[in-house]
């Protein structure tokens, strides 16, 4: 499949509403760690974003204008370190569009100078704890909180 990936923008929050939609509870409830139902507070949380701490994107198969994976960057201050997190639409799912969404986040990130990317996992998202590893993160257990998993990775100059 192939993609076109963006950053997020204003004008956007209806698309990703609806994008939203269509990830399975599921996938909601690991992305966001907690919440099943995505709102506008979190939409906007992706669409004005500072484009130096953070950034979001949204990708779209080339044959449509419908967003079937979304990914959001979120560095501290320093941009030693960068969180990523990915959902990818229910009916679109195992295509690889995690895969390269992962890999478009970790090459902005590099570009931007982030020295480690990091990921917050529900040790039950057993597919996106998989695709992290593949990529060379490493996995370590999150303090304080036995169902999470911490995978983070290197990013070389």
């Amino acid at each position: 499949m192939e993609l076109r990936v963006r950053p997020a923008r204003l004008g956007d929050e209806v698309a990703l509403t609806k994008f939203f939609a269509d990830v399975t509870a599921e996938d909601r409830r690991f992305r966001f760690l907690s919440m099943v139902r995505v709102g506008n507070e979190h939409v906007a949380a992706m669409t004005h974003v500072d484009h130096r701490q953070t950034e979001s994107f949204v990708a779209f198969a080339t044959d449509s204008d419908r967003i079937v994976g979304a990914a959001m960057l979120a560095c501290d201050p320093a941009l030693e370190t960068g969180e990523v997190a990915i959902s990818v639409r229910g009916d679109h799912k195992n295509r690889g569009i995690g895969w390269a969404l992962l890999c478009h986040v970790e090459a902005y990130a590099k570009a931007k100078g982030v020295k480690r990317l990091m990921s917050i996992e529900n040790r039950a998202n057993k597919s996106a704890i998989q695709i992290e590893q593949e990529l060379g993160f490493d996995a370590s257990s999150y303090d304080g909180d036995m169902t999470l998993v911490v995978l983070q990775k290197g990013l070389a100059a």
